[in-house]
């Protein structure tokens, strides 16, 4: 984007229902891997009231207790308090799990069989892909996602940290960015919305969170006298997560990427073994458009890329900088050919993707995170980048 415009991106917290089924999608994943690194898994969870649901399609060799995952997984979150209806030794487990389909599986195994056109490892499913970086934040993101990201995750540590008694898992934020002349500004309009204990006033909560979150979070020099705070505009925020919405995974996949200021391909991550391009590749665009930014070759890139079911190589691949690029988008879409592998097996070697690391990944952002364990937030193809565009 260009020109002078006020954009908007939320986060959520540990305790949203959607993320609490993130969660224990990922927790799964993670557990599978832990003893089965070749594990095929697609993990979703539903939940509402006091009932988690565990389905999806798993073939792997490692033994679980699911029960106990879901009940550790939500423990973790915090939802142990006795007042809560989804409480972690109260909730009911259903589990729904099957084995993967093996028409399926042919497409990505790494063998040959009738009517595959190679016995190369394929691609899980069709889809298409975005990755995106930007020079706003030190994290090469844009900043409004990666400032509401930054509430939630503060709000997080406070509450586990056992000081502020009265707070509780559920929690939104929301942060508004002016730009001008395409550039982040100053913010008008800070959103955050927690649950709480049925005994804090209303206005204990808003000083609060304004005094000890918003303001210690947030860069000083982006606030004024002018800009907005709106928390827990409803007034009261008692009842929440599964017993006050019901979660579903995938559902937050713009918090998870890039906040709407960047597109997404709309496959959800969460639960998915890296078999799935919906994940790996997604993490594979991330991290192409991140060495695009740190080599200097534009301000702005996004990549898109596609593939068909059981097929190795890419359908398409095209890279666009929005007029920021230093070379042409086709001289840089060119250069990320020659020194990117874009195979899904590739893809999994490049980012050493088949360890239990996901559990990192599903709150606050699949992007943007310091965690050496992350490896698509690498920046270490940057030279090479450069090299190839010369």
């Amino acid at each position: 984007m260009t020109g002078n415009f006020i954009f908007s991106s939320e986060s959520v917290g540990e305790g949203h229902p959607d993320k609490v089924c993130d969660t224990i999608s990922d927790a799964v994943l993670d557990a599978c891997l832990a003893q089965d690194r070749h594990s095929r898994v697609a993990c979703e969870v539903y939940a509402k009231s006091n009932l988690v649901v565990v389905g999806g399609e798993i073939t792997t060799q490692a033994v679980l207790n699911v029960n106990q995952i879901v009940r550790d997984s939500v423990r973790d979150i915090g939802y142990v308090h006795d007042d809560d209806v989804f409480h972690a030794d109260r909730v009911f487990v259903m589990n729904a799990l099957t084995t993967q389909s093996p028409d399926i599986a042919q497409g990505v195994d790494a063998r040959k069989a009738e009517g595959k056109g190679t016995g190369e490892q394929g691609a899980g499913d069709q889809g298409l892909m975005f990755g995106y970086a930007c020079n706003e934040t030190p994290e090469l993101m844009p900043a409004p996602i990666m400032f509401a990201h930054r509430l939630g995750s503060e709000l997080t540590r406070v509450r586990k940290a056992g000081g502020v008694p009265w707070l509780r898992p559920d929690a939104k934020s929301q942060v508004s960015v002016q730009y001008r002349d395409g550039k982040p500004v100053r913010i008008t309009h800070v959103v955050v919305s927690t649950q709480h204990a049925a005994s804090v006033k209303h206005s204990v909560i808003r000083d609060f969170i304004v005094r000890e979150i918003i303001r210690k979070v947030l860069p000083e020099e982006m606030l004024d006298r002018g800009t907005e705070y709106l928390v827990n505009p409803t007034g009261r925020f008692v009842v929440g997560g599964p017993a006050g919405d019901t979660g579903l995974t995938g559902r937050k996949i713009i918090v998870d990427s890039y906040g709407g200021m960047g597109r997404h391909g709309g496959g959800a991550f969460s639960g998915k073994d890296p078999s799935k391009v919906d994940r790996s590749a997604a993490y594979m665009g991330r991290y192409v458009a991140k060495n695009i930014i740190h080599a200097g070759l534009a301000a702005r890139a996004e990549i898109q890329f596609a593939y068909a079911i059981g097929h190795p190589d890419p359908v398409s691949v095209s890279v666009d900088t929005f007029g920021t690029g230093q070379v042409s988008d086709e001289r840089i879409t060119e250069a990320v050919c020659r020194v990117f592998n874009f195979k899904p097996a590739a893809i999994i070697q490049q980012l050493n993707l088949l360890r239990p690391i996901y559990r990192k990944t599903t709150n606050y952002g699949h992007f943007g995170k310091k965690d050496r364990a992350i490896t698509w937030e690498r920046t270490d193809k940057s030279a090479d980048l450069r090299k190839a565009c010369r």
